[in-house]
């Protein structure tokens, strides 16, 4: 994939949204630096500023090394954090006000999230766990176990609400 429609996979799917297009364009762009050594060390400075305005001006922990498919979706921003070792699969909608990562205890045991998954405001997202393909995990959720393809999970903790049948 080319370089200019690397950093733009994500313009569609933020229509109408232009926060959410700057947030993923500048994540985009140090994606793409990170995942090459000599443009890593060339453009150190714009790493340097992408951590400094999306965590400290916009609030959001988007680390610019994370495994990210395309058409990601970020509505509203604030309060967003997601651990680095997080895999979000393609066409995946994050909130505000949600945490997806490990459960504190410093290992590497993240989420790996599904593609077309859509998650909710004030979300809680923590440990080894698979959110399945098309699943919605609704706004105020803490998911600490799998969720299957196709459901719909909500509470504290998450319950599924609606699975794939058939």
């Amino acid at each position: 994939m080319g370089y200019f429609k690397f950093i733009f996979q994500d313009w569609a799917a933020n229509n109408k949204n232009t926060k959410g297009k700057i947030i993923t364009l500048l994540f985009r762009i140090g994606n793409y630096c990170a995942g090459r050594k000599v443009l890593k060390i060339i453009f150190l400075p714009y790493l340097i500023f992408y951590r400094f305005f999306i965590e400290w001006v916009l609030g959001i922990e988007l680390p610019f090394n994370t495994k990210v498919g395309k058409g990601l979706k970020i509505l509203h921003g604030q309060t967003l954090v997601v651990n680095r070792y997080t895999v979000i699969g393609e066409n995946c909608t994050l909130r505000h006000s949600t945490t997806i990562g490990n459960k504190g205890d410093m290992s590497k045991s993240c989420p790996v999230i599904g593609d077309n998954v859509s998650i909710g405001a004030n979300v809680c997202v923590l440990g080894g766990i698979i959110i399945g393909d098309n699943s919605v995990i609704g706004a105020g959720s803490i998911v600490v176990k799998d969720v299957p393809v196709d459901s719909v999970a909500v509470g504290n903790p998450a319950k599924i609400i609606k699975a794939r049948i058939g």
